[in-house]
This record gives C-alpha cells, structure tokens and sequence, in this order.
C-alpha cells in the first residue's frame, strides 16, 4: 500500500472517530440536562417524601403502641380463659364425682329395697301362703271324703267308661 493512501485511510478513519466523539459529547450533554432536569424534580418532590416519611413512622409508632395494647389484652383474655377453663374442668370432676356417689348410693338403696322385698315375699310364703296350702289339701281331703261317702253304687256303664278312658 501507498502512503497517500494509507493517509486517506488514516485521515478517514480520524473523521470518523472525532465525528463518534461529537455525539458521545452530544448525548453527554442531554444526559447531564436529564440528569439536572431529575435533580429538580426530586429536589421538589424531596419533602413530600420526607413529609410522608414523618407520617408513616408517626403512624408506625402509634401502631406499634396500638399493637401492645392489644397484645397485653389478648393475653389477658387468654389467662382469663385458662383460668375459667381449670374451674370448668374441677366443677366437672367434681361432678362426676358426685354422680357416681350418687349412683353407688342409688344402688345401695335399690339392693335394699329388692332385699327386703324378697324378705317379705319369704314371709309371705312361709306366713300365709303355706297355712292356705295346707288349709286348702285339708279342704280337698274333706271334699273328696264326703264326695266319697255321699256317692252311690258304682254304675257298671260308668265304671266301663271310665276304664276304657284311661287305656
């Protein structure tokens, strides 16, 4: 290659590279005007946002105290409900403890009853019923014995009847 053209090239490519410079310097600039324009909108905004700021931690503490608050009477009420449940929980022991004493003394009192029923059933038996038994084979055998001596001869026809009854 020839030197004047290798100057050409040279030259050529130098006016390229001031040309690319140019705008690199170009869009430096406009980012710098963003960047100031940015600036002056976030300086405008800055205490609006520091005013929200102040309010959102105004607002947090309060929370936070609010929260306390709450949290000490959650706990108020859950000890009063331990405590609440203990006391159903003994009344119901104590109840079932009752009701089966009840229930042992219940059965105690019917075990007597059915016992003394059974006494004056024996009683009964032995005090009445056997008298009356023995009142009523008297009875029978007098019945029988004058049923005996008021009867008359014995009928041949019925006599036959009755033997052939019990074959």
């Amino acid at each position: 290659m020839d030197q004047t053209t290798l100057l050409y090239i040279m030259a050529g490519f130098t006016c390229v590279a001031a040309i690319a410079l140019v705008i690199q310097a170009c869009l430096m600039f406009g980012l710098y005007k963003a960047t100031v324009a940015l600036t002056e909108r976030v300086t405008l905004m800055l205490p609006k946002v520091e005013a929200l700021m102040d309010t959102s931690r105004v607002a947090i503490e309060e929370s936070r105290a609010t929260i306390a608050e709450i949290r000490q009477k959650s706990n108020l009420i859950l000890d009063s409900g331990h405590k609440q449940i203990k006391q159903l929980e003994f009344i119901l022991n104590d109840a079932a403890e009752r009701t089966a004493k009840q229930l042992a003394y219940a059965e105690a009192v019917v075990q007597d009853a059915l016992g003394r029923v059974e006494d004056t059933v024996a009683l009964v038996h032995k005090g009445v019923l056997k008298p009356i038994r023995s009142i009523t084979g008297i009875a029978a055998g007098v019945g029988a014995a004058v049923q005996y001596l008021m009867r008359r001869r014995p009928n041949p026809e019925r006599a036959t009847l009755d033997e052939e009854m019990f074959i």
